[in-house]
Protein backbone atom coordinates (compact mmCIF):
# COMPACT_ATOMS: atom_id res chain seq x y z
CA UNK A 1 0.00 0.00 0.00
CA UNK A 2 2.73 2.48 0.65
CA UNK A 3 4.37 1.85 -3.16
CA UNK A 4 0.85 2.77 -4.40
CA UNK A 5 0.55 5.49 -2.06
CA UNK A 6 4.04 6.64 -3.31
CA UNK A 7 3.53 5.98 -6.61
CA UNK A 8 0.04 8.40 -6.42
CA UNK A 9 1.85 10.66 -4.59
CA UNK A 10 4.20 10.98 -8.26
CA UNK A 11 1.68 11.23 -10.91
CA UNK A 12 -0.32 14.05 -8.67
CA UNK A 13 2.72 15.79 -8.72
CA UNK A 14 4.06 15.20 -12.16
CA UNK A 15 0.51 16.90 -13.31
CA UNK A 16 0.68 19.82 -11.21
CA UNK A 17 4.06 20.14 -12.38
CA UNK A 18 2.52 19.75 -15.76
CA UNK A 19 0.07 22.04 -15.40
CA UNK A 20 2.29 24.60 -14.10
CA UNK A 21 5.44 24.26 -16.90
CA UNK A 22 2.81 24.23 -19.88
CA UNK A 23 0.90 27.46 -18.45
CA UNK A 24 4.36 28.89 -17.89
CA UNK A 25 3.94 29.40 -13.98
CA UNK A 26 7.46 28.95 -12.52
CA UNK A 27 7.01 30.01 -9.10
CA UNK A 28 4.50 27.31 -8.37
CA UNK A 29 6.40 24.32 -9.75
CA UNK A 30 9.81 26.32 -7.33
CA UNK A 31 7.45 25.91 -4.61
CA UNK A 32 6.04 22.50 -5.23
CA UNK A 33 9.59 20.59 -5.86
CA UNK A 34 10.99 22.80 -2.75
CA UNK A 35 8.49 21.26 -0.36
CA UNK A 36 10.10 17.61 -1.34
CA UNK A 37 12.75 15.54 -0.31
CA UNK A 38 15.63 15.47 -1.73
CA UNK A 39 14.85 11.22 -2.52
CA UNK A 40 11.15 12.49 -4.21
CA UNK A 41 12.37 15.12 -6.27
CA UNK A 42 14.79 12.60 -7.64
CA UNK A 43 11.81 9.90 -8.35
CA UNK A 44 10.22 13.11 -9.70
CA UNK A 45 13.18 14.33 -12.28
CA UNK A 46 13.68 10.66 -13.30
CA UNK A 47 9.69 11.18 -14.29
CA UNK A 48 9.96 14.09 -16.76
CA UNK A 49 11.58 14.39 -20.19
CA UNK A 50 14.76 16.11 -20.49
CA UNK A 51 13.61 19.15 -21.51
CA UNK A 52 11.28 19.46 -18.38
CA UNK A 53 13.51 18.02 -16.28
CA UNK A 54 16.39 20.47 -16.96
CA UNK A 55 14.03 23.62 -15.76
CA UNK A 56 12.73 21.97 -12.10
CA UNK A 57 16.53 20.98 -11.81
CA UNK A 58 16.97 24.73 -12.17
CA UNK A 59 14.21 25.55 -9.53
CA UNK A 60 15.92 23.27 -6.98
CA UNK A 61 17.15 24.66 -3.81
CA UNK A 62 20.79 24.62 -4.34
CA UNK A 63 21.07 23.59 -0.48
CA UNK A 64 19.69 20.41 -1.68
CA UNK A 65 21.41 19.87 -5.29
CA UNK A 66 23.85 16.96 -3.75
CA UNK A 67 21.50 14.84 -1.69
CA UNK A 68 19.41 14.82 -4.92
CA UNK A 69 22.38 13.81 -7.32
CA UNK A 70 22.87 11.12 -4.63
CA UNK A 71 18.81 9.78 -5.50
CA UNK A 72 18.67 9.23 -9.05
CA UNK A 73 20.15 7.00 -11.68
CA UNK A 74 23.68 7.53 -13.49
CA UNK A 75 21.75 8.32 -16.41
CA UNK A 76 20.15 10.62 -15.45
CA UNK A 77 22.68 12.46 -13.09
CA UNK A 78 24.76 12.75 -15.90
CA UNK A 79 22.00 14.69 -17.61
CA UNK A 80 21.62 17.39 -14.42
CA UNK A 81 25.05 17.49 -13.94
CA UNK A 82 25.82 18.52 -18.17
CA UNK A 83 23.74 21.15 -17.21
CA UNK A 84 25.79 22.68 -13.81
CA UNK A 85 28.92 24.94 -14.02
CA UNK A 86 31.96 23.61 -12.50
CA UNK A 87 31.63 25.49 -9.14
CA UNK A 88 28.06 24.53 -8.94
CA UNK A 89 28.59 21.30 -8.73
CA UNK A 90 31.52 21.45 -6.05
CA UNK A 91 29.21 23.53 -4.08
CA UNK A 92 26.59 20.89 -4.64
CA UNK A 93 28.80 18.05 -3.20
CA UNK A 94 31.49 19.11 -1.12
CA UNK A 95 29.31 19.01 2.43
CA UNK A 96 27.90 15.40 1.54
CA UNK A 97 28.70 12.25 3.64
CA UNK A 98 31.67 10.68 2.62
CA UNK A 99 29.90 7.10 1.55
CA UNK A 100 27.26 8.91 -0.80
CA UNK A 101 30.65 11.77 -2.06
CA UNK A 102 32.00 8.06 -3.05
CA UNK A 103 28.76 7.08 -5.03
CA UNK A 104 29.31 10.48 -7.04
CA UNK A 105 32.97 11.06 -7.43
CA UNK A 106 33.97 9.09 -10.35
CA UNK A 107 31.06 10.56 -11.99
CA UNK A 108 32.06 13.93 -11.75
CA UNK A 109 34.40 15.78 -13.93
CA UNK A 110 38.44 15.84 -13.43
CA UNK A 111 38.66 19.06 -12.85
CA UNK A 112 35.58 19.40 -10.61
CA UNK A 113 37.05 16.12 -8.14
CA UNK A 114 39.93 17.94 -8.04
CA UNK A 115 38.45 21.17 -6.69
CA UNK A 116 36.69 19.01 -4.19
CA UNK A 117 39.36 17.23 -2.76
CA UNK A 118 41.12 20.66 -2.49
CA UNK A 119 37.99 22.24 -0.49
CA UNK A 120 38.01 19.02 1.93
CA UNK A 121 39.96 19.36 4.89
CA UNK A 122 43.21 16.46 5.49
CA UNK A 123 41.28 14.14 7.88
CA UNK A 124 38.18 13.91 5.04
CA UNK A 125 40.21 13.41 2.22
CA UNK A 126 42.06 10.70 3.66
CA UNK A 127 38.70 9.28 4.98
CA UNK A 128 37.53 9.52 0.79
CA UNK A 129 40.46 8.04 -0.49
CA UNK A 130 39.92 5.19 2.55
CA UNK A 131 36.19 4.35 1.19
CA UNK A 132 37.17 4.72 -2.62
CA UNK A 133 40.04 2.02 -2.65
CA UNK A 134 37.62 -0.54 -1.85
CA UNK A 135 35.70 -2.35 -4.40
CA UNK A 136 32.28 -1.35 -5.97
CA UNK A 137 29.65 -3.20 -4.13
CA UNK A 138 30.95 -4.26 -0.95
CA UNK A 139 30.94 -2.81 2.84
CA UNK A 140 34.06 -0.55 2.52
CA UNK A 141 32.44 0.77 -0.43
CA UNK A 142 29.21 1.67 1.50
CA UNK A 143 30.50 2.81 4.57
CA UNK A 144 30.97 5.91 6.23
CA UNK A 145 34.59 6.39 8.21
CA UNK A 146 32.61 9.09 10.58
CA UNK A 147 31.96 6.75 13.27
CA UNK A 148 31.51 8.03 16.77
CA UNK A 149 33.82 6.00 19.40
CA UNK A 150 34.86 5.83 22.68
CA UNK A 151 36.70 4.12 25.22
CA UNK A 152 35.84 0.91 27.15
CA UNK A 153 38.31 2.41 30.35
CA UNK A 154 35.73 5.56 30.77
CA UNK A 155 32.26 6.89 32.49
CA UNK A 156 29.39 7.83 31.31
CA UNK A 157 29.85 11.25 32.51
CA UNK A 158 33.48 11.48 30.48
CA UNK A 159 31.81 10.35 27.73
CA UNK A 160 28.55 12.87 27.70
CA UNK A 161 31.30 15.52 27.96
CA UNK A 162 32.41 14.57 25.33
CA UNK A 163 29.77 15.06 23.21
CA UNK A 164 28.96 18.11 24.66
CA UNK A 165 32.42 19.64 22.99
CA UNK A 166 31.79 17.66 19.61
CA UNK A 167 28.45 19.36 19.05
CA UNK A 168 26.73 17.64 16.60
CA UNK A 169 27.13 13.60 15.68
CA UNK A 170 26.38 11.77 12.59
CA UNK A 171 23.07 11.14 10.69
CA UNK A 172 21.37 8.21 11.59
CA UNK A 173 23.74 7.88 15.03
CA UNK A 174 21.66 5.28 17.41
CA UNK A 175 25.27 3.91 18.83
CA UNK A 176 28.33 5.13 19.99
CA UNK A 177 31.20 2.02 19.34
CA UNK A 178 33.67 1.14 22.07
CA UNK A 179 36.94 0.37 21.20
CA UNK A 180 40.45 -0.27 22.69
CA UNK A 181 43.60 1.81 22.34
CA UNK A 182 44.94 0.23 19.06
CA UNK A 183 41.32 1.12 17.62
CA UNK A 184 40.06 -2.58 17.71
CA UNK A 185 36.12 -2.85 17.95
CA UNK A 186 34.90 -4.38 21.56
CA UNK A 187 31.34 -3.49 20.65
CA UNK A 188 28.70 -0.92 21.43
CA UNK A 189 27.16 1.01 23.86
CA UNK A 190 23.39 3.00 23.31
CA UNK A 191 22.61 6.83 23.04
CA UNK A 192 19.56 5.66 25.55
CA UNK A 193 21.87 4.04 28.09
CA UNK A 194 24.39 6.99 28.06
CA UNK A 195 21.24 9.16 29.01
CA UNK A 196 19.35 6.56 31.75
CA UNK A 197 22.95 5.72 34.04
CA UNK A 198 24.38 7.32 36.53
CA UNK A 199 27.22 9.38 35.17
CA UNK A 200 30.41 7.36 37.81
CA UNK A 201 29.08 4.32 35.57
CA UNK A 202 31.52 2.58 33.82
CA UNK A 203 31.11 2.03 30.12
CA UNK A 204 32.63 -1.60 30.29
CA UNK A 205 30.00 -2.35 32.22
CA UNK A 206 27.31 -0.86 29.38
CA UNK A 207 29.07 -2.34 26.73
CA UNK A 208 27.06 -4.73 24.37
CA UNK A 209 29.93 -7.00 22.68
CA UNK A 210 27.33 -9.28 20.82
CA UNK A 211 26.40 -6.96 17.44
CA UNK A 212 28.57 -8.73 14.88
CA UNK A 213 30.82 -6.48 12.83
CA UNK A 214 30.72 -6.55 8.90
CA UNK A 215 33.62 -7.14 7.63
CA UNK A 216 35.04 -4.37 4.88
CA UNK A 217 35.29 -6.78 2.24
CA UNK A 218 31.27 -8.47 2.44
CA UNK A 219 29.76 -8.12 -0.53
CA UNK A 220 26.76 -5.46 -0.45
CA UNK A 221 24.20 -7.89 -1.09
CA UNK A 222 25.10 -9.78 2.25
CA UNK A 223 25.13 -7.17 4.20
CA UNK A 224 21.53 -6.11 2.72
CA UNK A 225 20.68 -9.88 4.19
CA UNK A 226 22.20 -9.53 7.46
CA UNK A 227 19.93 -6.13 8.23
CA UNK A 228 17.21 -7.41 6.96
CA UNK A 229 17.73 -10.76 9.07
CA UNK A 230 18.37 -9.05 12.32
CA UNK A 231 17.15 -5.54 12.46
CA UNK A 232 19.96 -3.45 12.10
CA UNK A 233 19.51 0.46 11.76
CA UNK A 234 23.52 0.05 11.64
CA UNK A 235 26.66 -1.77 12.29
CA UNK A 236 30.34 -1.41 12.39
CA UNK A 237 32.29 -2.26 9.62
CA UNK A 238 35.96 -3.73 10.53
CA UNK A 239 39.18 -5.27 8.51
CA UNK A 240 40.80 -8.31 8.49
CA UNK A 241 42.60 -7.27 12.18
CA UNK A 242 39.44 -5.80 13.56
CA UNK A 243 40.54 -2.51 13.53
CA UNK A 244 36.78 -0.06 13.32
CA UNK A 245 37.02 1.59 10.07
CA UNK A 246 33.70 2.97 9.90
CA UNK A 247 29.64 1.62 9.95
CA UNK A 248 27.06 0.92 7.49
CA UNK A 249 23.42 2.53 8.25
CA UNK A 250 19.96 1.30 7.31
CA UNK A 251 19.59 4.30 4.69
CA UNK A 252 22.30 2.82 2.88
CA UNK A 253 21.07 -0.38 3.14
CA UNK A 254 17.53 0.66 1.80
CA UNK A 255 18.86 1.93 -1.83
CA UNK A 256 20.91 -1.52 -1.74
CA UNK A 257 17.33 -3.46 -1.92
CA UNK A 258 15.70 -1.01 -3.80
CA UNK A 259 18.78 -1.28 -6.38
CA UNK A 260 18.83 -5.41 -6.90
CA UNK A 261 14.79 -5.64 -6.90
CA UNK A 262 15.05 -3.14 -10.00
CA UNK A 263 17.99 -5.12 -11.25
CA UNK A 264 16.46 -8.62 -11.46
CA UNK A 265 13.23 -6.85 -12.63
CA UNK A 266 15.29 -5.14 -15.58
CA UNK A 267 18.09 -7.63 -16.51
CA UNK A 268 14.89 -10.07 -17.17
CA UNK A 269 14.61 -8.35 -20.13
CA UNK A 270 18.10 -6.84 -20.69
CA UNK A 271 17.95 -3.56 -19.20
CA UNK A 272 19.89 -1.22 -16.97
CA UNK A 273 18.00 -0.23 -13.92
CA UNK A 274 20.49 3.02 -14.56
CA UNK A 275 19.05 3.78 -17.88
CA UNK A 276 17.11 7.22 -18.06
CA UNK A 277 13.68 6.71 -18.80
CA UNK A 278 13.76 9.28 -21.45
CA UNK A 279 17.42 8.64 -22.66
CA UNK A 280 18.04 10.00 -26.37
CA UNK A 281 16.17 6.97 -28.70
CA UNK A 282 19.82 6.25 -30.29
CA UNK A 283 21.53 5.96 -26.66
CA UNK A 284 18.51 3.08 -25.94
CA UNK A 285 18.46 1.63 -29.59
CA UNK A 286 22.42 0.84 -29.23
CA UNK A 287 21.39 -0.79 -25.74
CA UNK A 288 18.83 -2.73 -26.49
CA UNK A 289 19.97 -3.88 -30.23
CA UNK A 290 22.51 -6.33 -28.18
CA UNK A 291 19.67 -7.96 -26.45
CA UNK A 292 17.47 -7.95 -29.27
CA UNK A 293 20.11 -9.66 -31.46
CA UNK A 294 20.67 -12.26 -29.06
CA UNK A 295 16.91 -13.09 -29.25
CA UNK A 296 17.04 -13.03 -32.45
CA UNK A 297 19.61 -16.21 -32.22
CA UNK A 298 17.86 -17.84 -30.32
CA UNK A 299 14.62 -17.77 -32.67
CA UNK A 300 16.58 -19.39 -35.61
CA UNK A 301 17.06 -22.04 -33.09
CA UNK A 302 14.04 -22.72 -32.13
CA UNK A 303 12.81 -22.14 -36.53
CA UNK A 304 15.28 -24.49 -37.39
CA UNK A 305 13.53 -27.78 -35.09
CA UNK A 306 10.46 -26.72 -36.56
CA UNK A 307 11.91 -26.75 -40.03
CA UNK A 308 12.60 -30.17 -39.61
CA UNK A 309 9.56 -31.07 -38.97
CA UNK A 310 8.04 -29.53 -42.11
CA UNK A 311 6.40 -31.99 -43.89
CA UNK A 312 4.27 -33.46 -40.71
CA UNK A 313 3.18 -29.91 -40.42
CA UNK A 314 2.14 -29.61 -44.57
CA UNK A 315 0.54 -33.17 -44.15
CA UNK A 316 -1.35 -32.02 -40.45
CA UNK A 317 -2.32 -28.37 -40.60
CA UNK A 318 -3.55 -28.81 -36.69
CA UNK A 319 -0.16 -28.99 -35.53
CA UNK A 320 1.09 -25.52 -36.55
CA UNK A 321 -1.95 -24.35 -34.73
CA UNK A 322 -1.41 -26.24 -31.62
CA UNK A 323 2.67 -26.24 -31.15
CA UNK A 324 2.98 -22.75 -29.61
CA UNK A 325 0.35 -24.07 -26.95
CA UNK A 326 3.08 -26.62 -25.71
CA UNK A 327 6.23 -24.31 -26.18
CA UNK A 328 4.46 -20.98 -24.65
CA UNK A 329 3.26 -22.79 -21.38
CA UNK A 330 6.78 -24.47 -20.68
CA UNK A 331 8.10 -20.65 -20.92
CA UNK A 332 5.34 -19.41 -18.58
CA UNK A 333 6.36 -22.64 -16.13
CA UNK A 334 9.80 -22.02 -16.15
CA UNK A 335 9.34 -18.55 -16.07
CA UNK A 336 8.21 -19.14 -12.46
CA UNK A 337 10.43 -21.59 -11.54
CA UNK A 338 13.09 -19.11 -12.38
CA UNK A 339 11.88 -16.40 -10.58
CA UNK A 340 11.97 -18.07 -7.53
CA UNK A 341 15.46 -19.55 -8.22
CA UNK A 342 16.96 -15.86 -8.82
CA UNK A 343 14.81 -14.53 -5.60
CA UNK A 344 16.17 -17.78 -3.14
CA UNK A 345 20.06 -17.33 -4.63
CA UNK A 346 19.63 -13.29 -4.29
CA UNK A 347 18.73 -14.41 -0.14
CA UNK A 348 21.64 -17.03 -0.10
CA UNK A 349 18.62 -19.86 0.76
CA UNK A 350 19.68 -22.05 -1.95
CA UNK A 351 23.00 -23.50 -2.91
CA UNK A 352 24.65 -27.23 -3.41
CA UNK A 353 23.38 -28.84 -0.07
CA UNK A 354 19.57 -28.03 -0.79
CA UNK A 355 19.06 -27.60 -4.52
CA UNK A 356 18.05 -31.86 -5.06
CA UNK A 357 15.40 -31.49 -2.63
CA UNK A 358 14.15 -28.18 -4.74
CA UNK A 359 14.90 -29.70 -7.89
CA UNK A 360 12.07 -32.61 -6.58
CA UNK A 361 9.98 -30.50 -5.84
CA UNK A 362 9.70 -28.74 -8.53
CA UNK A 363 9.84 -31.65 -10.76
CA UNK A 364 6.48 -33.02 -8.71
CA UNK A 365 4.83 -30.05 -9.42
CA UNK A 366 5.72 -30.03 -12.93
CA UNK A 367 4.25 -33.25 -13.18
CA UNK A 368 1.15 -32.73 -11.60
CA UNK A 369 0.69 -29.74 -13.58
CA UNK A 370 1.34 -31.31 -16.79
CA UNK A 371 -1.14 -34.42 -15.76
CA UNK A 372 -4.03 -31.60 -14.94
CA UNK A 373 -3.87 -29.21 -18.04
CA UNK A 374 -2.24 -31.97 -20.31
CA UNK A 375 -5.98 -33.82 -20.00
CA UNK A 376 -7.86 -30.48 -19.39
CA UNK A 377 -5.79 -29.25 -23.19
CA UNK A 378 -6.36 -33.01 -24.64
CA UNK A 379 -10.22 -32.78 -23.98
CA UNK A 380 -10.37 -29.40 -25.69
CA UNK A 381 -7.96 -30.66 -28.58
CA UNK A 382 -10.40 -33.49 -28.85
CA UNK A 383 -13.44 -31.65 -28.63
CA UNK A 384 -12.26 -29.49 -31.35
CA UNK A 385 -9.71 -31.65 -33.89
CA UNK A 386 -12.13 -34.77 -33.62
CA UNK A 387 -8.34 -36.98 -32.93
CA UNK A 388 -8.48 -38.89 -29.82
CA UNK A 389 -4.16 -39.35 -30.61
CA UNK A 390 -3.95 -35.78 -31.62
CA UNK A 391 -5.57 -35.02 -27.96
CA UNK A 392 -3.06 -38.11 -26.28
CA UNK A 393 0.20 -36.47 -27.97
CA UNK A 394 -0.60 -32.45 -27.14
CA UNK A 395 -1.16 -33.77 -23.48
CA UNK A 396 1.79 -36.03 -23.38
CA UNK A 397 4.08 -33.27 -24.91
CA UNK A 398 3.24 -30.54 -22.33
CA UNK A 399 3.82 -32.52 -19.51
CA UNK A 400 7.37 -33.21 -20.93
CA UNK A 401 7.66 -29.82 -21.46
CA UNK A 402 6.72 -28.38 -18.03
CA UNK A 403 8.74 -31.11 -16.69
CA UNK A 404 11.53 -29.89 -18.89
CA UNK A 405 10.68 -26.50 -17.57
CA UNK A 406 10.78 -27.27 -14.22
CA UNK A 407 14.35 -28.83 -14.81
CA UNK A 408 15.58 -26.04 -16.53
CA UNK A 409 14.57 -23.24 -13.92
CA UNK A 410 16.38 -24.88 -11.38
CA UNK A 411 19.38 -25.82 -12.96
CA UNK A 412 20.07 -22.96 -15.48
CA UNK A 413 20.26 -20.25 -12.48
CA UNK A 414 22.16 -22.11 -10.57
CA UNK A 415 25.09 -23.06 -13.23
CA UNK A 416 25.02 -19.59 -14.15
CA UNK A 417 26.04 -18.61 -11.33
CA UNK A 418 28.43 -21.18 -10.33
CA UNK A 419 29.93 -19.91 -13.55
CA UNK A 420 30.27 -16.50 -12.81
CA UNK A 421 27.01 -15.18 -14.94
CA UNK A 422 24.34 -13.19 -13.78
CA UNK A 423 20.70 -15.60 -13.48
CA UNK A 424 18.92 -12.45 -13.58
CA UNK A 425 20.50 -11.48 -16.85
CA UNK A 426 20.92 -14.42 -19.20
CA UNK A 427 18.52 -16.90 -17.08
CA UNK A 428 15.35 -16.44 -19.35
CA UNK A 429 16.81 -16.02 -22.58
CA UNK A 430 18.76 -20.15 -22.08
CA UNK A 431 14.87 -21.26 -20.48
CA UNK A 432 12.86 -19.86 -23.07
CA UNK A 433 15.18 -21.59 -25.54
CA UNK A 434 15.36 -24.46 -24.14
CA UNK A 435 11.21 -24.81 -23.19
CA UNK A 436 10.72 -23.72 -26.99
CA UNK A 437 13.05 -26.27 -28.59
CA UNK A 438 11.95 -28.75 -26.44
CA UNK A 439 8.13 -27.76 -26.87
CA UNK A 440 8.52 -28.40 -30.65
CA UNK A 441 10.63 -31.36 -30.34
CA UNK A 442 7.97 -33.03 -28.16
CA UNK A 443 4.85 -32.10 -29.72
CA UNK A 444 5.73 -32.30 -33.32
CA UNK A 445 8.42 -35.37 -33.17
CA UNK A 446 5.48 -37.11 -30.71
CA UNK A 447 3.36 -36.00 -33.63
CA UNK A 448 5.16 -37.59 -36.23
CA UNK A 449 5.64 -40.99 -34.72
CA UNK A 450 2.36 -41.63 -33.45
CA UNK A 451 -0.02 -39.78 -36.03
CA UNK A 452 1.73 -39.74 -39.61
CA UNK A 453 3.92 -43.71 -38.85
Amino acid sequence: MAEADRHDKTSHQLRLLSDALESGRLGPVKRLVNTLSPAEIGNLLESLPLGKRIIVWGLVDPDDDGEVLVHVGDEVRESLLADMDPDEIVSAVEDLDIDDLADLVEDLPATVIDEVLKSMDRENRERLEQVLSYPEDTAGRLMNPDVVTVRADTTVDVVLRYLRLRGELPEHTDYLYVVNRRHKYLGRIGLAQLLTHDAATPINQLLDDEQPAIEVDESASEVARRFSDRDWLSAPVVDDSYILLGRITIDDVVDIIREQAEHQALSAAGLDEDEDLFSPAIRAFRRRLVWLGVNLGTAFIAASVIGRFEDSIEEIVALAILMPIVAGMGGNAGTQVLALMIRGLALGQIGTSNFRVLLRKEIAVAMINGLLLGAGLGLIVLAWFHSPMLSLVIGTALTINLLTAATAGVLVPLNLKRLGFDPALAGGVLLTTITDVMGFVSFLGLATLILLH
